[in-house]
C-alpha cells in the first residue's frame, strides 16, 4: 500500500509538506502543491480514512446491528437510520446477529476495535451481558425497537404490549372465541410484550386467559412459522385465529395452512406484525400491526448523532415509545360471529 511517505520521497519534499497539500493546500506555494499532486497520481495514493479518524478521536461510521436481516422489517429500519446518517455527513455500517447472543458479542468487540462513533441495536442476548461488558469502551449505543431498561443511554421503541392488544381486540371483534399466539423465543421482550397485549385484549372482553394458547417458535422467520402452522393443524378442537409476533411467522402459518387446504380467512383468520411489504402481497393479504420502521431507524440515528456531535454536552438521554396501528385486510375478514365454536 502506498503512503504519505512514499508521496514524500517521490515529490522530494517531506512528510508534513505532503500532509499540508492534502489538508491545509493554502499553506503550499503552488509549484510544490502541483509537484506533490503529480506524485500521488503517478503512485495512486489514497489517504486512510481510518488513519485520519484515529488522530482526530472521531469516527465517521455508526454502526447498525440488527437482529435479522432477512426481515424487511430491519431493512426499512436502517434504511431510516442511513437517510438521517447521511444527512449527518456520516456512514453506517450494518450488521445482522442472526438473534445470536455469540455473534452480537463478536460484533460488539468489532465496533470497539474499530472504535465507531456510536451504536444502534436491537439486542439478541436478552441477559443484556454484552451491552454491559460493551460500556467500558465509552462508545454511544441506542437501542432501536426495544426500550432502554434504565437510564444509560437512549432508545427508540413501539409500544408492543399496545399492539398486542390491537390484534387481539380485532380477532375478538370479529367473533373469535379460541385464539392461538405464535411467538419468537420468549426471551425477546417483544416477544413477551405482544403476549402480554392478547391477554390484556381477552380480560378486556371478559375472556379467560385459557382461550389464548401459545406456541413459541424457535426463530422469528418463515420457516418457524410453517412448523408453528403444522402444530395449530394438529390441534383438536382447532383454534379460529392466529395472531403472530411478526409477518414472517404469519407468512409461513399461512403456507402451513394452505397446503393443508385450511381457507384463510373462512376456516382460520391470521394477523401478523411489522407490516413488511410482503404482507399486502402475499396470497392473502395479511392483515398486520404496522410499526413505524424507516422512522424508528432514523429517529434513533439522530439521537445517537446528537449525543455524539458537537453539542454533546447538552443531550439528554431519551426513551422514545411511537405508536402501533392495525392495517385490516383479507386475512381476518369472514363474517363476523361464524367462529364462535371455540367459545
Amino acid at each position: 500500500m502506498v503512503g504519505i511517505k512514499d508521496v514524500a520521497r517521490q515529490a522530494g519534499v517531506s512528510v508534513g509538506t505532503v500532509s499540508n497539500v492534502i489538508n491545509r493546500p493554502e499553506m503550499v506555494a503552488e509549484a510544490t502543491r502541483h509537484r506533490v499532486h503529480a506524485a500521488i497520481e503517478r503512485l495512486g495514493y489514497v489517504r486512510s480514512e481510518s488513519a485520519r479518524q484515529l488522530r482526530a478521536g472521531r469516527s465517521r461510521i455508526i454502526s447498525l446491528l440488527v437482529l435479522d436481516m432477512a426481515n424487511p422489517f430491519f431493512v426499512d429500519v436502517a434504511s431510516g437510520a442511513e437517510r438521517a446518517a447521511r444527512e449527518a455527513g456520516l456512514g453506517v455500517m450494518v450488521c445482522n446477529s442472526a438473534q445470536s447472543p455469540d455473534e452480537e458479542a463478536d460484533y460488539l468487540a468489532l465496533f470497539a476495535e474499530h472504535r465507531v462513533r456510536g451504536v444502534l441495536v436491537t439486542p439478541a442476548d436478552a441477559a443484556g451481558q454484552n451491552l454491559r461488558n460493551f460500556r467500558r469502551h465509552d462508545i454511544p449505543y441506542v437501542f432501536v425497537d426495544r426500550e432502554m431498561p434504565d437510564d444509560q443511554g437512549c432508545s427508540v421503541s413501539v409500544d408492543d404490549i399496545e399492539g398486542g392488544a390491537l390484534a387481539g381486540r380485532h380477532l375478538i371483534a370479529q367473533g373469535h372465541r379460541a385464539l392461538v399466539y405464535v411467538s419468537g423465543p420468549m426471551q425477546l421482550p417483544q416477544c413477551q410484550d405482544r403476549h402480554k397485549g392478547v391477554l390484556a385484549a381477552l380480560a378486556e372482553a371478559g375472556m379467560e386467559p385459557e382461550a389464548l394458547v401459545h406456541i413459541e417458535a424457535e426463530r422469528l422467520d418463515v420457516a418457524a412459522g410453517r412448523d408453528a402452522g403444522a402444530r395449530l393443524l394438529g390441534m383438536s378442537p382447532r383454534p379460529t385465529a392466529v395472531f403472530c409476533a411478526n409477518d414472517l411467522l404469519a407468512l409461513g402459518v399461512l403456507q402451513a395452512l394452505f397446503a393443508a387446504g385450511v381457507s384463510v380467512p373462512h376456516d382460520v383468520a391470521l394477523v401478523g406484525y411489522d407490516d413488511i411489504e410482503f404482507a399486502s402481497a402475499a396470497a392473502v393479504p395479511l392483515t398486520s400491526v404496522r410499526q413505524p420502521a424507516f422512522r424508528m431507524g432514523r429517529t434513533a440515528a439522530e439521537l445517537l448523532i446528537e449525543e455524539t456531535g458537537e453539542d454533546a454536552d447538552a443531550h439528554r438521554h431519551r426513551r422514545i415509545v411511537l405508536r402501533p396501528e392495525l392495517v385490516v385486510r383479507d386475512s381476518t375478514l369472514a363474517a363476523a360471529g361464524r367462529h364462535g365454536r371455540g367459545a
